[in-house]
Parts: structure tokens; sequence; C-alpha cells
């Protein structure tokens, strides 16, 4: 598989990892205009397992080089405001007239259409238009969510990597390419279908946050200080569960049965932070790791990679990059039969250009006159 990625920011890059850690064939083209100052720019993680060709598309060579990529390719992936991708020339029609079987897959933050299209925004935007921030809001304080993983990566790009997956499937089939429009808006929408199913259907979510025990207001599905300032989070939600939580705190006197009378909740919650209070976190972590009490210690990002379960999933590793190692996230998910490769450094501006070139039928000869006129670096 073959994909050309327009360098970008944000979920389009991760969408390119993604699919290079997979083994895709992941094209990365780069400005030529960068690669002077190529070694000002750090080698983004982002970018690993992927192949760089830096190109002017403003000249005629440079978009015919790019051209040939696209019609080499079965996707192609961008992440730029609506109208960027044609005024290059290279817009969806464009594309499909000399790349009919390509999967035009983009990803933008309101969509491609709608009155605020154009309009500049973030992940945290993208949230709170969607109804989704507010589910973290706790009583009397300002809503939080982590940046740029519920919009930007899951909203964005998986719904990006799902939608060129789906229409891949459909091109072997059919021999055409399709527009993917992966909006972060619309992704987050999405995933917020359980909460909406609970809300409406089930008379289970309340707007209201002291009577939703998702929303930090309740004794058992909270996150609560240890004696050493560290934290841990608790989940007791299903009767059993809270039931052993009662028991593993030593609170024998509460009724298990009354874990749903949210007028108890106040009273009881101090009473379990007052407990967790009384010892720290590791030792939280000794009496209840591993049990159904739902719990798990909040790790810090340097701390998560070496606790026990992690570090025998191998859920980071560490790249030498420039003579120094760089932490990061495994690939994701596992495979029983064919197992994703394991990630390089990310590639630099440009180190790909004559080997890319090459592939699509370019001479030395010709590479070389490109970069003569600067068409590439």
């Amino acid at each position: 598989m073959r994909v050309i990625e327009f360098a970008g920011i944000g979920p389009a890059p991760f969408a390119g990892m993604m699919l290079a850690d997979m083994g895709a064939e992941v094209i990365l083209i780069e400005r030529s205009a960068d690669y002077a100052a190529a070694s000002q720019y750090p080698r983004m993680a982002q970018n690993r397992g992927k192949k760089s060709i830096a190109l002017d598309l403003k000249s005629e060579a440079g978009r015919e080089a790019a051209w040939k990529l696209l019609e080499s390719a079965d996707a192609l992936i961008e992440g730029f405001r609506p109208g960027v991708m044609e005024r290059l020339g290279f817009g969806p029609e464009e594309v499909a007239k000399r790349a009919p079987r390509l999967v035009f897959g983009r990803v933008t933050g309101w969509g491609q259409t709608g009155p605020l299209a154009q309009a500049a925004g973030h992940d945290i935007n993208y949230v709170a238009l969607t109804g989704v921030m507010a589910t973290s809001m706790r009583p009397g304080q300002a809503p939080v969510l982590p940046p740029t993983i519920v919009g930007d990566m899951a909203g964005g790009a998986m719904f990006l990597l799902f939608g060129i997956m789906c229409a891949m499937h459909e091109a072997k089939q059919s021999g055409k390419g399709q527009v993917v429009d992966a909006a972060m808006i619309d992704g987050v929408t999405a995933m917020s279908g359980l909460i909406h199913q609970m809300r409406s259907g089930m008379g289970y979510w309340q707007d209201e946050p002291a009577h939703n025990h998702f929303l930090n207001t309740s004794p058992f599905y909270e996150v609560f200080e240890c004696a050493d300032g560290k934290h841990i989070t608790l989940g007791a939600i299903e009767p059993q569960f809270y039931a052993l939580l009662l028991q593993k705190l030593g609170l024998g006197d509460v009724d298990p049965k009354r874990q749903y009378k949210t007028s108890d909740w106040p009273a009881l919650k101090d009473r379990v932070a007052d407990i967790v209070r009384d010892k720290t976190q590791a030792q939280w972590c000794a009496e209840l790791e591993g049990s159904d009490v739902c719990f798990a210690p909040v790790l810090s990002l340097a701390d998560a990679p070496a606790h026990p379960h992690n570090a025998q999933r191998n859920l980071f590793m560490d790249l030498e990059v420039d003579g120094k190692a760089h932490r990061q996230p495994a690939p994701a998910p596992r495979f029983s039969r064919t197992p994703a490769r394991r990630p390089v450094p990310g590639t630099k501006i440009g180190q790909d250009t004559d080997a890319v070139l090459a592939s699509v039928g370019y001479a030395a000869v010709d590479i070389a006159a490109l970069r003569e006129t600067k068409a590439c670096a």
C-alpha cells in the first residue's frame, strides 16, 4: 500500500504514522524550501517509518513529480483547511482525472462544508462544540480534557484511517476512488454515541453533575489524593465491584445497595477521601491493584513506561535519534500473525527524494535536472 501524505500538523501525520507502523509505504511530500534549514527541524516522531521527498509544488516540474507519485499511490492524506489542495491544483476533481482509483483522505476540524469550515480552530474547540467537553465538568469547575487526544487523534486521525481503509476496500471492487471527509467535530460526535444512548434511551446519563457518577461527584468513580500528594483512580460502577471496594476500604457500615442514592454521595465521598489520604500511592497499589475494585494509579508520562503491566506489554519503546534515546508509544493494535514493524526514527526532510523519484521512473540525470532548477531538494 502506497500512501502520499502532504506534510502538515495534527491528525494527518499521526494517521500516516499509524499506516507506516503497519507496513504501508508512506511518502511525505515536504516543501523544498525547508530543505536548506532541515538541520533546524527535529526528526518528528510522527514521521517514523515514512519516506520524505522535498518538492517545490509551485514549479511545473515539481508538480509533475507529485502527480507521478499520486498516480502510483493507493491513497492520499492531507490536513489543510478546505480549499488549500484545490488552490495547489491537487483537489479531488483534478486527482480523480489522473488517478481515478486513488482514495483522497482529508481531515479538518470543522469539515469541508458548513458555516465554520474556513474558521481556525483547535482540538479544544471541536470537542467543545459537540457537547462532549461538558461531560468532563465537575460541579463548580470548568471542564477539562487531555490536549489533542480526543479531537485531533481520536475524532480526526482515527476516523480518517477508518474511512481510508473502508474506501480502499470498496475501490478494489469498483475500481474507483472517492473522497473521505474526516472532520474532527464529526468523529467526536460519533464517539459520544454511548453517552447519547444512556441519556435519551436509558435515562441513565444525568446532565446535572451532582447526580452523575461519570462527572466525578460519586465516592466510587473519582480521582483521590494520597498521603504523598500523588493520586489514584477508582471506578467501581457495578454493584459487585462497589461492594468489594467498600470491603477493601474498611467501610463495612455502608450499605452497598444504596450505591446510587445520590444524597449519600457527598458525605461518603469525604470519608473515602480521608481514607485514601492515610496511605501513599504505592501502598494503595499494593492493596488494590489487580483486584476488581477497578483501580489504577495516576502516573506521569515519565513514570508510565516503568509500570509492570505497561513494561510487560512493551507499551513504549526507545528510538535513538541523533545519538539520543527518545521514548515513544509502541504501534497498536497487535496482530497474531503479521505484527507491526518496529518503528525507526522520523525521516529527515528530503532524505528519500532520489529513491522516491526513481520509483516512479525518473533517471539520475532527470533528478539532477530537477534539483538544478530547484524543483526538488
